[in-house]
């Protein structure tokens, strides 16, 4: 008897799914701009992207899936500029400012993808790994202000304000404009760190 574990071979990526798999989420990215994400189907997608549903099923398996998809790519964008910026070095205070209006134009940019299947909360909610480095982010710049203040619910009241269903609230319900939100979110900032 053979006592030699079997492997299992690990196939590479044929070069046609990949390519398959950057047109259907070019499609995607280029009809949810022009139509809101609501309105485009999975079908149309395929249609659009000149490929049968078999195709596009096996790289994403719904909606939800292929907006997590385009959301990946953004969020290591934003990932990376955090990484250069944060080791320019520099005031602590201006350097959380400046994360906060990243995120939250992050959260503006993309809120209809994050809202997509808002049935999952834990899917792209606050405790979503993707998200949580935002958390951890700005808890470590409050650190280091050195400011006397709870770090981790201060870090948390800013986290909460950032998640694209507070966004949705501010800007549906209560008509706040971006301009509004990302004053208000930095002079509490201000206000918090005095």
């Amino acid at each position: 008897m053979n006592n030699l574990l079997l492997q299992e071979e690990v196939r590479p990526t044929r070069a046609d799914a990949v390519k398959n798999r950057e047109l259907l989420l070019k499609t995607a990215r280029q009809l949810f701009a022009e139509q809101g994400v609501e309105h485009v189907s999975m079908s149309a997608i395929a249609d659009a992207a000149g490929v049968g549903k078999g195709t596009l099923y096996r790289h994403f398996t719904d909606k939800a899936d292929l907006c997590h998809a385009l959301l990946d790519h953004e969020q290591r964008e934003l990932q990376e500029r955090t990484l250069i910026r944060l080791s320019e070095g520099g005031d602590p205070v201006e350097a959380l400012c400046w994360f906060l209006v990243e995120v939250a134009q992050f959260v503006e940019d993309n809120g209809s993808l994050l809202c997509e299947g808002m049935g999952q909360m834990e899917a792209m909610g606050l405790g979503h790994p993707a998200h949580l480095w935002w958390r951890q982010t700005i808890r470590a710049l409050l650190v280091q202000t050195g400011r006397p203040v709870d770090v981790d619910y201060v870090a948390d009241m800013l986290y909460v304000m950032l998640d694209v269903h507070v966004a949705y609230f501010q800007r549906k319900v209560m008509g706040y404009g971006s301009t509004q939100i990302l004053n208000g979110l930095l002079s509490t900032v201000m206000r918090l760190l005095a």
